[in-house]
């Protein structure tokens, strides 16, 4: 079996009297592709964020491979980012520069300060950045500005940019929230292709069912807060999708939801005053 390389223990994060992400313990195997689902607000987002350290947890833990990612300062913290890349659901690539150079923008945890001030990349900087565009279908853009793209393009130099990073996870934050179907399936080939091809562990935060039963091994479930869900595409059945997406659950496709009990981790749902 293979060893589960990231781990949250008991990691939760409170705004105020809001209790955003309550009590989440998980362990993420190596190389897998696991599609964290729910609605809007059920902390998803926030989750993933804190995996990464953009957002500081309540309490808990995350740890990877015996590290604890939540005790790391400083240079250690900056190398687990360089690790543990991230991709936005609103792309946060630089508008008025060429695609090259955004996709270049993820060397600069690897590279001196004063050459990235400078500009000054190297050849296997510059080819490892057009390699990535190349696998993706975006070499040809090289040269444009990230504004005159679409945004599944520009979704796919954002990918590009998270793979020069050389990651050992890849976090991507509704990376499809705003694209079209044919975009949605082009960024979501990309990521596969990532995860399948690289061996890159891919955690995915996706609203439409659909999307993550096609694309992902493994779904959690989340609702306000908590893990209500953790198993295979095959065994979330009907009853817990409607419990997931309640008044949303007509615009989640349910059709193909088995019925059968198959193998899944279902948990009690948080009761919040």
């Amino acid at each position: 079996m293979t060893q589960a390389q990231l781990s949250l223990h008991q990691l939760s994060k409170r705004f105020g009297s809001t209790t955003a992400v309550d009590s989440v313990t998980l362990s993420v195997d190596a190389g897998s592709f696991v599609g964290v689902i729910g609605r809007s607000g059920a902390g998803k987002s926030t989750l993933l964020r804190m995996i990464n350290r953009l957002n500081e947890p309540s309490s808990g833990s995350v740890s990877y491979d015996g590290t604890v990612v939540t005790d790391l300062q400083g240079p250690a913290l900056r190398e687990w980012r360089r690790n543990c890349a991230m991709v936005f659901q609103q792309f946060n690539l630089i508008g008025r520069l060429d695609v090259l150079t955004n996709v270049l923008m993820g060397r600069l945890t690897s590279v001196p300060t004063w050459r990235a001030l400078l500009t000054l990349w190297s050849d296997a900087d510059k080819l490892a950045a057009l390699e990535a565009l190349d696998r993706f279908g975006m070499a040809d853009f090289a040269a444009q500005r990230c504004d005159q793209l679409s945004g599944g393009q520009q979704q796919r130099v954002a990918i590009c940019r998270a793979l020069v990073q050389e990651p050992k996870i890849i976090l991507a934050d509704e990376p499809i929230a705003s694209l079209d179907p044919r975009n949605t399936q082009l960024v979501m080939d990309a990521l596969r292709g990532i995860n399948k091809d690289l061996g890159i562990t891919v955690l995915c935060n996706l609203h439409s069912l659909d999307v993550a039963r096609n694309y992902c091994d493994r779904l959690v479930g989340m609702s306000a807060g908590r893990v209500v869900f953790d198993g295979a595409p095959h065994a979330l059945t009907e009853d817990l999708v409607h419990a997931l997406y309640g008044i949303e659950a007509a615009e989640v496709h349910t059709g193909a939801v088995a019925q059968s009990g198959a193998p899944g981790v279902v948990l009690p749902f948080a009761r919040h005053a």
